[in-house]
């Protein structure tokens, strides 16, 4: 991993519109390396559209996306290339039609056993293994999802609606394994959610989206980069004169 303190992504006026409905609209923002951020806002503040055009799956309709110094590529079609090193956890990207432990198998199969020990082997858990993922309630849903999100190594994880469906102690244990991940792998995670109320314990930044703008951004828990953060970003001020 490169120095933390340095960008990794560079946003330059973005938009992003559906029709005459504006969903995002930022004027500047910069993500750096190693950092652990969180993105607040109500359903339809943009932050699931960031994530989209974060992780190379969908195009601004104004404005730059740079990643590592450079503008994500497209193929002779014009469509984006993904990027393997970036990874976005979703419930909407576990294939519906497979059963658990084939979801589970997929990320190492030969680390199957381990998992499913690792993860499975209290209470009603186990049965999980067998049963498809079309038939899971959302919070296992989320659960699923949060193992594969743990387990993964990606050089940036985003992960939208984090916390949302886990209790007390379910956060506490994802959170201590997403701190571990960003110390010992010098991993950028980004997490989403409606409220700051679990984000605030593991972002070093909070960075606050109402209708698509950037409302405040502030220090989360995690604050040893937040100064840095904060100075590399324009004042609320310079964002409303530039909109």
């Amino acid at each position: 991993m490169n120095d933390r303190g340095t960008s990794i992504y560079d946003i330059q006026g973005i938009k992003k519109s559906y029709g005459n409905h504006t969903i995002l609209n930022i004027r500047r923002l910069e993500f750096h390396r190693g950092t652990i951020y969180g993105i607040i806002g109500p359903i339809g503040s943009g932050k699931s559209t960031l994530f989209n055009i974060l992780a190379g799956l969908k195009k601004p309709n104004e404005g730059v996306v740079k990643y590592d110094d450079a503008e994500f590529e497209t193929n002779w079609m014009g469509k984006l290339k993904t990027i393997p090193e970036i990874a976005l956890a979703n419930i909407d990207s576990i294939p519906k039609g497979s059963k658990v432990s084939d979801v589970i198998k997929s990320m190492d199969k030969n680390r199957l056993e381990k998992r499913a020990a690792k993860y499975f082997n209290n209470g009603s858990l186990p049965f999980l293994l067998n049963r498809k993922v079309s038939d899971l309630s959302p919070g296992e849903l989320a659960w699923i999802n949060m193992i594969i999100a743990v387990e993964s190594d990606p050089r940036v994880l985003m992960i939208d609606d984090y916390g949302v469906f886990f209790d007390t102690n379910m956060e506490s244990d994802f959170r201590k394994k997403l701190i571990r991940m960003n110390k010992d792998l010098g991993t950028t995670i980004i997490v989403a959610a409606p409220s700051d109320q679990n984000i605030k314990r593991i972002a070093s930044v909070l960075i606050y989206l109402d209708n698509g703008h950037i409302s405040k951004i502030r220090p989360g828990a995690g604050r040893g980069n937040f100064r840095q953060e904060r100075e590399r970003q324009p004042s609320r001020r310079r964002q409303r004169n530039n909109r």
